[in-house]
C-alpha cells in the first residue's frame, strides 16, 4: 500500500492543480456549437432577417419551362459566402431561400422565404420571365398552428428526403415528361406538379399539407462536386485514373512498319486495348454519363426537401400522405436517381429499431421525432443543424421541374389563387391634369 500511495498521491496532486487545463479540450465542441448558433441567431435578427411572400399564379402560363430555369439562374445571384471574419465574428451564413407549397383546408398557397435585403433581386428575377405573377408579402402560416404538435388535439406525419444514389446523378426532369418545343402550348404539357396540387385540392377542413424545398446557391467546386462527378464518370467508363491514351498514329505506324497488331506486344502477349474505355460503353451507360455531365454543366443549388401533413386528430386524413409521396415519386428513374424518405427524419420508429428503447419508450421516440421535424420546418433549418444533414445538389433544370408557375389549363385545381386580370402600365400618351 505505501508503494501504491506513493504513485497515486502525486498523480492526484497533479490533477487537482491542473484539472482546468482539460476544460478547453472537453468543452470546445459544445462551446463552438453555442458560439456558432448564437452568432447565426444574432445575424438572422439583423442583417440576415428573412421575409415571406406569397405568389399568386397567373390564369394561364404559356412560357416554356426554360423560362423557369432563367428565374432560378437569377436567384443564384443570392450567392454571397461569408469570409472567416463574417462567419465567426458576425455570425453570417450563406444566403438561401425556401420554396413552399401548402394546402390549408384545401386552399393552396405558394410561398417564397428569403433574406429581406434580397427582395428586389427575387422580384426582378420572377417578373423578368413571368410578369403576370403577383407577389405579396404574407404572414407566416406556420404560426397559425400550435408549436407543440403532436398534442392531444393535433398530430402530424412527415419526413425529409434523400437521394438513393450520389447526388451527381440527376432526377427525372421536364424534357422527359414531354417533348420540348420552341413554343409549348399549355395544353400540351404533362405537368409534374399536377398530382401534388390535385391531391392538395382534396384536403378538407382541419387538415394541412406543407412542402418545403430549401435551396442555397453554390459553385461547381464546392464540396468537390466537380471532382465527385468526374470520379463517378471515370468509374462508369472503367477508367482507373488519369492516364495518357496511346496515340492512334503510333498504333498505325506499328501495324504498317512492324506488322504489330494493336493491343499485341512484340512477344505476342495481349496488351491493354488502345481504345478509350468510354468507347466501350453501352448506349444506356453513355446516356447515364451524358446525364451526369449535363447536370454539372448547369447552375446548382445545395438543397434539402421535406414535407409535413398535419391536422386535428378527429379530422385529418392520413391518406393525403399518398398524394405527397406520389409527387416526389414523379421524379424517380431506374437508371439515374430517385428521391426517398430519409429514415433518420421519418416520423416513425419500427419495432425492430433500437429494440431495448422500443420496449419502453416507443411512443416517446416517435413523439420526439415529430416535434423535432416540426421545429426544423418552422425554423427553415436542415434536420441536424448545425451539424451536417441530408443535403444534396439540384441544378436549375431539376428545380424548374419540381417548382414552377402553373396555369389553369395544365393544373385546373380550383383552390389555387390566381391573377385573373393582367395588370399593365397606363399609356404613355395619357393626358395629365
Amino acid at each position: 500500500m505505501p508503494f501504491l500511495n506513493s504513485i497515486l498521491i502525486p498523480i492526484w496532486e497533479i490533477i487537482r492543480a491542473w484539472w482546468w487545463v482539460l476544460l478547453p479540450i472537453l468543452l470546445w465542441k459544445p462551446l463552438w456549437f453555442l458560439w456558432y448558433f448564437w452568432g447565426n441567431d444574432r445575424f438572422s435578427k439583423g442583417e440576415g432577417k428573412s421575409m415571406l411572400v406569397e405568389l399568386k399564379m397567373p390564369a394561364e402560363v404559356i412560357r416554356p419551362f426554360k423560362a423557369m430555369e432563367q428565374v432560378y439562374a437569377g436567384l443564384w445571384m443570392l450567392y454571397d459566402p461569408p469570409d472567416f471574419y463574417e462567419k465567426w465574428i458576425e455570425g453570417k451564413y450563406d444566403a438561401s431561400m425556401s420554396i413552399e407549397i401548402t394546402s390549408i383546408g384545401g386552399d393552396i398557397h405558394f410561398y417564397l422565404r428569403f433574406p429581406e435585403k434580397s427582395r428586389n433581386l427575387i422580384e426582378s428575377s420572377i417578373y423578368s420571365q413571368y410578369p403576370e405573377v403577383e407577389i405579396m408579402e404574407a404572414e407566416d402560416y406556420t404560426k397559425n398552428v400550435p408549436a407543440n404538435i403532436p398534442n392531444k388535439k393535433w398530430d402530424l406525419w412527415g419526413t425529409d428526403y434523400e437521394f438513393i444514389k450520389k447526388d451527381v446523378y440527376p432526377i427525372k426532369t421536364y424534357p422527359k415528361f414531354f417533348e420540348e418545343r420552341a413554343v409549348q402550348e399549355e395544353t400540351e404539357r404533362i405537368d409534374p406538379l399536377a398530382a401534388l396540387l390535385e391531391g392538395m385540392n382534396k384536403t378538407g377542413p382541419g387538415e394541412q399539407v406543407w412542402v418545403q424545398i430549401k435551396i442555397k446557391p453554390i459553385t461547381v467546386g464546392e464540396d468537390d462536386y466537380d471532382k465527385r462527378a468526374e470520379a463517378e464518370i471515370g468509374k462508369l467508363a472503367n477508367r482507373p485514373g488519369k492516364e495518357k491514351r496511346p496515340f492512334l498514329i503510333k498504333e498505325a505506324t506499328d501495324v504498317v512498319l512492324l506488322g504489330q497488331l494493336p493491343g499485341v506486344g512484340q512477344d505476342g502477349e495481349k496488351e491493354k486495348s488502345f481504345l478509350p474505355p468510354e468507347m466501350k460503353l453501352t448506349p444506356g451507360e453513355r446516356d447515364v454519363v451524358s446525364a451526369i455531365e449535363h447536370k454539372v454543366s448547369k447552375v446548382m443549388f445545395k438543397s434539402y426537401i421535406r414535407f409535413i401533413i398535419l391536422g386535428e386528430r378527429d379530422k385529418w386524413n392520413k391518406g393525403n400522405l399518398r398524394n405527397t409521396l406520389g409527387y416526389f415519386a414523379n421524379f424517380n428513374t431506374q437508371d439515374l436517381n430517385a428521391l426517398k424518405p430519409w429514415p433518420k427524419s421519418l416520423t416513425k420508429v419500427h419495432r425492430h429499431e433500437k429494440l431495448f428503447l422500443n420496449m419502453f419508450f416507443h411512443k416517446t421516440l416517435v413523439f420526439y421525432k415529430k416535434r423535432k421535424l416540426l421545429k426544423r420546418y418552422i425554423q427553415r433549418l436542415r434536420f441536424n443543424y448545425p451539424k451536417k444533414g441530408e443535403e444534396f445538389i439540384l441544378n436549375i433544370e431539376e428545380l424548374a421541374t419540381m417548382f414552377h408557375f402553373v396555369g389553369r389549363s395544365a393544373v385546373p385545381a380550383p383552390s389555387i389563387k390566381r391573377v385573373e386580370a393582367k395588370k399593365s402600365e397606363p399609356p404613355v400618351d395619357l393626358p395629365g391634369e
